[in-house]
């Protein structure tokens, strides 16, 4: 049967951040960590659905201890607000799992391409403004979410914002390798400094939420919001289930740095387990790279992990 959400050890006394938590994975991530005794911040664009998700997850879990904090991947003055905001000098857990996936070209409030923008840079500056809280707590873990997707592109260093030709599910596939290649080198970069902190990464598969619709019906492209819609039944599985490799990389023992899970079947589906990846999301100089970038965009210098 494999690793399911019974075997996640007891959290009690554990404090996480989820982004994303309001809806899908970051949902049924953030639920089970409070089923097992975690206090989890909900961390969600919008205060009012994160407001009705940490309702449900009491409901579900009576006496669960959830919290909901506004955070807007897409402004980076959000991001530091929320880091700012956070009234804790220690931090277990930090799951970087919001993401927008496939929508037509536009920026965010920083000027970024919004996939580049939210799903990289935004967990980027996140990651580093909380640095100190997660090197101050002993055992601590960042997860960062991708996808299998990141296959079908590397990032391009010359063009991050996709200027010169912008292809949205390119565009996605890039900002999931930049998760990855963001992995690697937090992960070389915590080892170095003698840091016990564990970033990993993880990925769902194909498994069922409302990213898959979101762009096409902001779009009004009702026919391809109708497939995707029949994708997610007859293809994908559950949010439960997707959400199973990012449940094990942030609470199964022995998870090691850099480690990459996601579903044990063709990368689609099933229990978690070590996952293939792409062998350019394991390119030190190209995730060096990219990490020097991202500082100089998002003015955020992981002062702690200087090399």
């Amino acid at each position: 049967m494999g690793w399911t959400a019974r075997n996640i050890p007891d959290q009690s006394g554990r404090l996480a951040v989820v982004t994303g938590a309001n809806s899908g994975l970051g949902y049924v991530t953030a639920r089970e960590l409070a089923r097992k005794g975690a206090r989890v911040v909900l961390a969600c664009r919008s205060e009012a659905r994160g407001r009705d998700a940490g309702d449900r997850i009491t409901a579900e879990v009576p006496g669960a201890e959830v919290e909901v904090t506004r955070l807007d991947l897409g402004d980076l003055g959000s991001v530091r607000d929320f880091a700012d905001r956070l009234p804790y000098d220690r931090l277990d857990l930090l799951v970087n799992n919001a993401g927008v996936m496939a929508p037509p070209y536009g920026t965010t409030a920083d000027g970024f391409e919004t996939q580049f923008g939210v799903n990289h840079l935004g967990h980027f500056a996140l990651t580093g403004l909380l640095l100190p809280a997660l090197l101050a707590t002993p055992g601590a873990r960042v997860v960062t979410v991708s996808s299998f997707l990141h296959v079908l592109a590397n990032v391009d260093l010359n063009d991050l914002n996709g200027e010169r030709r912008y292809r949205r599910w390119i565009a996605y596939a890039r900002s999931k390798t930049a998760n990855l290649l963001f992995t690697h080198e937090l992960a070389r970069r915590l080892a170095a400094h003698g840091a016990d902190v564990v970033a990993a990464a993880a990925h769902p598969g194909y498994a069922a939420t409302n990213l898959q619709t979101a762009g096409p019906r902001a779009e009004g492209r009702r026919g391809a919001e109708r497939l995707m819609e029949l994708g997610n039944r007859v293809l994908a599985q559950s949010a439960e289930a997707g959400a199973l490799p990012t449940l094990y990389a942030a609470t199964a023992p022995g998870v090691r740095p850099d480690s990459f899970h996601g579903p044990s079947f063709a990368m689609w589906r099933g229990a978690p387990a070590p996952s293939w990846r792409a062998p350019w999301t394991l390119d030190d100089r190209a995730a060096n790279r990219l990490w020097d970038a991202s500082v100089r965009l998002t003015g955020v210098d992981h002062t702690d992990l200087k090399v």
